[in-house]
């Protein structure tokens, strides 16, 4: 298992050991001694699975207070382009965004901690997105950063987004709340 730091402090990107043959491939997606070895340290409590067709963009979502939540993202069909945006206030990279392409080829995960707000947008034709959280969803904690704001100008790499009318609602980042502050 390979792991790769991000220019933003807390996100790993994680690169499982695949084993393959003529029968198909095996990796482990998850195993709580190797991701503590990796400085991963947490309890997951609730796993996720969405299926989405192109050009859904899901997010930009976060938790707050003891709902704030981690999440180990991967892709289990398809490909996404998986987005992080820092909403802790006084880090180096508050409002910063990583993104990064998620697929069932590259099989690469990414780890977001609590304190990110998160996003996907879908570029295949259909995904399968699973991820792994920290702490289980509730919808009073639940906060809704609009996707398109001008002042993250994240590149979504689609055009013609389908949104759910939650996303389509979400407020501007220059109006979040201080939830996380470091």
């Amino acid at each position: 298992m390979k792991i790769e730091k991000t220019n933003i402090d807390k996100l790993l990107i994680i690169q499982p050991d695949i084993f393959k043959d003529d029968r198909g491939y095996f990796f482990e997606s998850y195993n709580s001694l190797r991701y503590k070895g990796l400085g991963i340290n947490t309890l997951f409590v609730q796993d996720n699975i969405s299926k989405s067709t192109k050009n859904t963009i899901r997010g930009l979502h976060y938790q707050i207070g003891n709902s704030a939540q981690g999440k180990l993202c991967q892709v289990l069909l398809g490909e996404v382009l998986d987005v992080a945006v820092d909403v802790r206030f006084g880090s180096k990279t508050f409002g910063k965004y990583f993104s990064i392409i998620l697929s069932e080829e590259n099989k690469t995960q990414l780890y977001i901690p609590p304190g990110f707000a998160h996003g996907f947008a879908v570029l295949s034709d259909i995904a399968i997105f699973s991820y792994k959280c920290t702490a289980h969803y509730n919808k009073d904690s639940e906060r809704t950063i609009i996707y398109n704001d001008s002042d993250l100008n994240i590149d979504w790499k689609i055009g013609n987004p389908i949104l759910s009318e939650k996303d389509l609602n979400g407020i501007k980042f220059k109006n979040i709340q201080k939830d996380f502050t470091i």
